[in-house]
């Protein structure tokens, strides 16, 4: 689905859904005290990347540059799961182009499954699950995109928020992906380690080459605004799985612009072989400030000593 257009703005219909939010997150709490209680602890550090916000904010490209930093498995639900993307989830996909190994499926299955191989010992990487109380992680990161803040501050549906900002506070760290335009009244705890990271949209154009982009994300309009050149743009749900219909428009829109079609990794991957070949990506490079990486080495290290 697309990303409800409320989900930024206090907009009349998001405060209608207030009353909506409250249940629904009272019934989501009970659910997640009652699976609390089968928690499983594993033998190796379970590192989690997610967020309080759904959807969008950038938490996949923050994964990848941690597994390959700690070369540590992923372990994912593979949303969206698809033949074109071998039935394991573009996400899944966009971090084995980078050769990570990626377990795809109930997460917990998988953790058991990584903990049964004794002669590995290092951390695992678990790609969201922030609301998944059935693992017991050993740290937690969450993401946010400075573009984007609290959203319109409201949970779910009212707004895109999973649970009450509070929540935030039992983080044992944070990145902020920086944008050009910051999201007012973002105001994050002062007790939990902020780092910051970057992205840089690359093109595989020239500057100057008209562009039509079009993309299947979270927050499509993050990635227009990355590129230079574009003469229009076309958004479609997240994680859309694009039928020979689209791409029969989209490469006639192309044509008809004079412009080269361009889209996301995350959607190129979603692609069919044949029109992979027609269609190119641009590439979203993620640096995070070193801190966090002096952090993550000592944070692990004083978990191993704890341990002892």
């Amino acid at each position: 689905m697309k990303t409800p257009w409320w989900f930024l703005h206090k907009t009349p219909l998001a405060l209608l859904l207030v009353p909506v939010s409250w249940i629904y997150f009272l019934c989501s709490r009970v659910v997640f005290l009652w699976r609390r209680m089968f928690e499983y602890k594993s033998r190796r550090k379970i590192i989690c990347v997610g967020g309080i916000l759904a959807g969008g904010v950038g938490k996949t490209p923050i994964v990848r540059v941690v597994a390959k930093y700690l070369d540590a498995p992923v372990v994912m639900r593979g949303y969206k799961k698809s033949a074109k993307t071998g039935n394991i989830g573009d996400e899944a996909m966009m971090l084995m182009r980078d050769d990570i190994i990626v377990h795809v499926g109930h997460r917990k299955s998988n953790i058991m499954l990584l903990n049964r191989q004794a002669h590995d010992t290092g951390p695992i990487v678990m790609d969201d699950g922030m609301q998944n109380p059935t693992i017991k992680k050993d740290i937690s990161i969450f993401v946010f995109d400075q573009s984007i803040g609290w959203g319109n501050g409201f949970m779910l549906p009212a707004g895109p928020l999973r649970a009450p900002r509070k929540g935030v506070g039992r983080a044992d760290a944070i990145i902020v992906i920086k944008s050009r335009v910051k999201k007012r009244n973002f105001n994050l705890p002062s007790n939990v380690p902020i780092f910051w990271a970057e992205n840089k949209t690359v093109s595989p154009f020239k500057r100057g080459e008209r562009i039509v982009a079009f993309a299947g994300i979270g927050y499509p309009k993050k990635f227009f605004k990355s590129l230079d050149g574009v003469v229009t743009t076309r958004s479609f749900p997240d994680h859309y799985q694009y039928t020979d219909e689209d791409i029969e428009y989209l490469l006639k829109l192309a044509k008809k612009k004079q412009a080269k079609l361009l889209t996301t990794e995350k959607d190129w991957v979603r692609l069919s072989n044949d029109t992979r070949k027609k269609i190119q990506f641009a590439r979203l490079e993620t640096h995070i400030a070193p801190e966090f990486f002096e952090w993550i080495k000592e944070r692990l290290n004083v978990n191993d000593k704890t341990k002892r």
